[in-house]
């Protein structure tokens, strides 16, 4: 899958997500939730129109994106799901906390 992202700088010069593509899907960025520097890459975690939860890893030298977590909506009666960017779901523990990128053990 090939992702596209499209940014622009805030008025206090940050750098911000816009919207991304998937392929042929569009989404518009609700809210840009927060980012934060690796050792070689930057982490944007953003909100979609959607109602989705994206975390995006930018390579700066590479100038490539990477999807690196999705956290669907959670809608009534149905568990929010988490994926690592493959088509393996990740389930959600009770417990953990909201910006817990990764699960806990669920025991």
């Amino acid at each position: 899958m090939q992702v596209q992202v499209e940014t622009y700088v805030d008025e206090g010069g940050v750098e911000k997500l816009r919207r991304i593509r998937f392929d042929s899907r569009q989404i518009e960025i609700a809210e840009n939730i927060d980012q934060w520097h690796g050792a070689d890459y930057r982490y944007f975690k953003v909100r979609g129109s959607d109602g989705n939860v994206y975390i995006f890893r930018h390579n700066e030298i590479r100038t490539d994106w990477e999807l690196t977590l999705y956290e669907r909506t959670q809608l009534q009666g149905d568990p929010a799901i988490r994926s690592n960017g493959t088509d393996l779901p990740i389930p959600r523990c009770s417990d953990d906390p909201p910006h817990a990128p990764w699960p806990a053990s669920c025991d």
